[in-house]
């Protein structure tokens, strides 16, 4: 179990909903992402929340039902600072949108802590996640920002387990590169360097590009979709 009192919760982006049903929601997400989702009782994330167990009984049913709302609010506030970062175009300024998923509840460390879980609920979480990937990316070859690509979904599919395990893997990232993908982000740059130069220039040569892609079966990008729902 984790500490008696949890890590604080601050609103994302200056959130005015301080109500309790966000400070429970927040405290929350804050817990699961230190403690865990199987670890973390109602009782503490009650307590750091100042309300009562019966309350977040009374807003959320359950601690699933607690779970999917924290679900649905990280893919809303990353889908929001993602729209915008790629409506920018090419004068958008990195550093401004890193410290925005900094702020408020714990985005990125929740994540990296509940995509191990493999369950129904991330299952769904990440459909969600790349369901907004290709939306933003699409936003962002319109604005400049993106190359164009003939395959956007399995681009965005890829591209979102990539990030979405990275992430995941965040304690080997800090090991070898000295560098917390879910902490600071002022201290990102020798992750972001070198990802940024893969996916400018690439590291495969074009003409064996070529030769996959030829040899390649017709179908290879029209598999049907699985899709998860919620229980």
């Amino acid at each position: 179990m984790g500490s008696a009192q949890g890590p604080a919760a601050r609103p994302l982006l200056g959130d005015p909903d301080r109500t309790a049903r966000a400070r429970i929601r927040d405290a929350a997400i804050a817990r699961f992402a230190s403690d865990g989702v199987a670890a973390t009782s109602l009782k503490s994330i009650a307590a750091d929340a100042g309300t009562s167990t019966p309350l977040v009984i009374h807003h959320y049913g359950s601690k699933e039902g607690l779970r999917v709302a924290c679900d649905e609010y990280v893919v809303a506030a990353i889908r929001t600072i993602k729209h915008a970062s790629v409506a920018a175009g090419r004068s958008l300024d990195p550093f401004p949108v890193i410290r925005d998923l900094q702020q408020g509840p714990p985005l990125l460390k929740y994540l990296s802590r509940t995509l191990a879980d493999s369950s129904p609920q991330v299952a769904a979480l990440i459909d969600e996640l790349v369901d907004d990937a290709v939306a933003y990316m699409a936003e962002g070859i319109r604005s400049g920002l993106l190359k164009p690509t003939d395959h956007p979904r399995e681009v965005a599919i890829v591209l979102t387990l990539w990030q979405l395990g990275a992430l995941v893997l965040h304690e080997h990232a800090k090991r070898l590169l000295g560098v917390d993908l879910t902490g600071d982000p002022e201290g990102l740059m020798a992750w972001a360097l070198p990802a940024t130069e893969i996916l400018t220039k690439g590291v495969i040569d074009e003409q064996f590009y070529q030769t996959l892609r030829q040899g390649a079966p017709p179908d290879h990008t029209t598999k049907p979709r699985q899709t998860r729902t919620r229980p």
